[in-house]
């Protein structure tokens, strides 16, 4: 996927400036797609260019105009059209596991604290998207009905990082044993 049919979405959803897209990715989308400042940026000139979003000008006090983006009917077009076709399966490229997979050449003590490193940031995750779900939960029963597809996307998220964080206790299970025969 790309970062195109990703901001288009969330522009399908409501107008939203520069900053608020790196932040919307940032709280509800960034454990299935992240997106740097500076890329989001780059691919709004490239759809205001193609006429996918439009963009307004907010005048704002001692500072410079703010930009507002909106869907236009050809980016509601082109976000249809690819929602329309399909996407290959997801494959992906983890530098951890490749720091695993050749962990015999390197101490032990490297990968748990490579393990450890990883797993406080996996922990951290989960906690924030339980937060999200809670709040989520909290909602009116048409409100959850209206974000029901956006929950399901949270809840393969939770799964992920549950069963991350399991495959983590069976790889510092088999590292603690090979620490102790060392």
């Amino acid at each position: 996927m790309s970062l195109r049919y990703a901001i288009l979405t969330l522009l399908a959803t409501e107008p939203a400036s520069g900053y608020d897209i790196v932040k919307h990715f940032r709280e509800t989308l960034g454990y299935f797609w992240n997106a740097k400042h500076q890329q989001v940026y780059q691919e709004l000139k490239k759809l205001s260019e193609d006429g996918n979003v439009l963009v307004e000008n907010q005048g704002q006090e001692d500072k410079p105009d703010k930009k507002n983006y909106r869907l236009s009917a050809a980016g509601l077009a082109e976000l249809q059209q690819w929602l329309a076709g399909s996407v290959p399966p997801n494959k992906i490229n983890d530098a951890l596991l490749v720091k695993l997979y050749a962990g015999q050449f390197t101490d032990v003590a490297n990968l748990k604290a490579e393990m450890h490193s990883h797993r406080q940031t996996h922990e951290n995750t989960l906690q924030a998207l339980l937060a999200t779900e809670q709040r989520y939960r909290k909602l009116t029963p048409a409100e959850q009905a209206h974000h029901q597809l956006p929950y399901l996307t949270l809840r393969r998220g939770i799964l992920g990082e549950q069963a991350w964080l399991a495959w983590a206790d069976e790889v510092m299970q088999v590292l603690d044993e090979q620490d102790a025969r060392s």
